[in-house]
């Protein structure tokens, strides 16, 4: 028996920030930046920095033991749902609304996002939703193309920013009232952005269960945190960030887009169909983002389960007719 929908869902924003977006660059209503900078970069920092530092770790276990079956399967145990978190949960759900369901299944979602420490849900959406009012323009959080400079010097910056240096830039992050009303104002979202530290610490705490659990013993469980937890994290962060940064600027382009969007398709696996960006950007609003027979699409497979489990409803896709006029 599933859940009754929940017809009081969080609406859909009724001005969305791509139609309302100056071509003048945002307003500085758009633009918000942490209550305490140096301590919002401080954290950025030491989240990015430690799980990177731990993948040292990790590279010494492999030359010393080997890798253990039990490090790879809470790995995947981690990786998968918390994965889902951000494409299903933060970004086709909360962002695009691009299906509706239930609150405690909004909130299932926000939290298994929030385990992969990219910041509250709140901001995470705000900050995507102002990339798509201004990609590659003015305005846009992490474009490698926007004042960066020329030749391979200035790409390089442009990746680099886009990559991880507009974490540390906060001249154009999104404002959560202006880009995320509805969130702000939703009572489950809201929870779930408030307990953000909760929420990553027990992203941590589950893989230490999970390797007392499989291997019996305290080291197990840090093995398994080392590998649910640091590695999982860091390779989490940055098949994301590659979204914002490569498929950007490598791959091809499917559809007719004013920005600079690309499918990058070795990507697409590792982002659960992230990488199929150029599709995304020439439909925002599809649960699908991959179109094509070949498009391997894990987060639109995974909303068309839930749609058949009648956990998910109006699911957005698009037509074949509305593809052909956009084709290239």
């Amino acid at each position: 028996m599933t859940a009754a929908p929940d017809r009081t869902a969080a609406p859909r924003p009724q001005d969305a920030p791509s139609e309302a977006a100056s071509a003048d660059g945002p307003t500085p209503g758009e633009i918000e930046a942490p209550a305490f900078a140096n301590v919002d970069r401080a954290a950025t920092a030491l989240i990015n920095a430690v799980p990177a530092l731990l993948l040292v770790l990790a590279g010494w276990q492999l030359w010393n033991h080997g890798l253990r079956w039990r490090d790879v399967a809470i790995f995947l145990i981690m990786y998968v749902p918390v994965g889902l978190g951000v494409t299903v949960g933060f970004h086709r759900l909360l962002t695009h609304r691009s299906f509706k369901t239930s609150a405690w299944m909004r909130g299932a979602l926000a939290v298994l996002g929030t385990m992969s420490v990219e910041g509250p849900v709140i901001s995470w959406v705000a900050d995507h939703r102002k990339h798509h009012a201004y990609t590659d323009r003015l305005g846009d959080p992490h474009s490698p193309h926007v004042d960066h400079g020329g030749g391979l010097r200035g790409a390089v910056r442009g990746l680099a920013h886009a990559h991880v240096g507009w974490l540390f830039d906060h001249q154009q992050r999104g404002a959560r009232e202006r880009f995320a009303p509805d969130l702000v104002g939703d009572p489950v979202v809201a929870f779930v952005d408030s307990t953000f530290v909760l929420w990553s610490l027990v992203g941590l705490a589950i893989p230490f269960g999970l390797g007392v659990l499989f291997g019996g013993t305290v080291g197990a469980g840090l093995e398994g945190m080392l590998w649910g937890g640091a590695v999982r994290i860091f390779v989490l962060h940055h098949v994301t960030y590659s979204i914002n940064s490569l498929c950007h600027f490598f791959g091809r382009r499917r559809f007719a887009t004013n920005d600079h969007s690309r499918n990058l398709m070795w990507l697409a696996p590792l982002s659960f169909g992230e990488a199929w960006h150029n599709n995304h950007h020439a439909f925002p609003t599809s649960a699908m983002h991959g179109m094509g027979r070949l498009e391997l699409d894990l987060s639109g497979l995974s909303i068309a389960a839930l749609e058949r489990l009648g956990l998910a409803w109006d699911v957005q896709r698009v037509a074949p007719e509305r593809q052909l006029s956009k084709a290239l």
